[in-house]
């Protein structure tokens, strides 16, 4: 009869253990895509609404949208309203349900460290980001825009705008039951859609326009804004207010996110 020995260590197939950490972080980087995609209540607030009001608005002149064509104001902000649904509210409703289900006790307790599987949301997010900018970029297209500007800024805009949201979105889902991060990130999104500069400029606001300026949909859409529409520079002051929002946000959600 023979007996396994030291020798023996190592010759079975597969080999016990967890897999490399970047194998798993991919793995569940692609999970959670497919799962955002198939959800037809986040591809109606990733991907429909913000068609939908960049097309009405675009072809229907219902909002002033100054001198121009009214899809070069729309469009800049319509990618900031595809960043915050996916990486605000689509990631806060999302993640508020899993930690409500258990799902989220149960990853952190596998071999997938608490850390990646947050970057895994995050690259989930950056993925379907992508997506989104491309599909409404192509749309835009076909209705007439015309974009010019430094495409480093843009793409530094999108990445502060993207962890400003996703901070603010994990802290919601890891503080409020998710009901509560149902209701109130649904909320957060109408307002800031209204009041955020995505499709009223904010000069329309009157006294109010200094503060709204300050929140950080209205200087993704204005920083967004003045790159694509009016070929400025880099928006220093845009990228100041998104950075302290993420900072924040992000700093706040690891220190008071619950998993349970």
């Amino acid at each position: 009869m023979t007996t396994a020995t030291d020798t023996d260590t190592g010759t079975y197939a597969p080999r016990p253990g967890a897999a490399p950490l970047p194998r798993m972080i991919a793995a569940q980087a692609a999970l959670e895509t497919r799962m955002l995609l198939r959800n037809g209540e986040q591809l109606l607030l990733t991907v429909v609404i913000p068609t939908l009001v960049l097309v009405l608005f675009s072809s229907v002149d219902v909002v002033d949208t100054g001198s121009g064509k009214s899809v070069d104001f729309l469009a800049p902000g319509i990618l900031a309203l595809a960043v915050m649904s996916t990486a605000f509210t689509g990631q806060a409703i999302a993640t508020g349900f899993e930690r409500r289900y258990g799902v989220l006790k149960r990853l952190a307790s596998s071999p997938l460290p608490r850390w990646a599987l947050m970057t895994a949301k995050t690259a989930s997010v950056l993925v379907t980001e992508v997506l989104q900018v491309i599909l409404l970029t192509v749309i835009a297209f076909a209705l007439g825009w015309s974009p010019h500007g430094n495409p480093l800024a843009v793409l530094l805009l999108l990445v502060l705008g993207t962890a400003a949201f996703s901070g603010l979105g994990l802290l919601m889902a890891g503080t409020l039951k998710a009901e509560a991060t149902l209701a109130a990130a649904n909320l957060v999104f109408l307002l800031l859609l209204v009041g955020g500069g995505v499709i009223v400029p904010l000069d329309k606001f009157g006294g109010a326009q200094h503060a709204l300026g300050l929140l950080p949909i209205s200087a993704l859409s204005d920083g967004l804004r003045d790159v694509l529409q009016h070929g400025s520079g880099m928006p220093w002051g845009d990228l100041g207010i998104l950075a302290v929002w993420a900072v924040v946000a992000l700093g706040a959600a690891g220190k008071f996110f619950r998993w349970e």
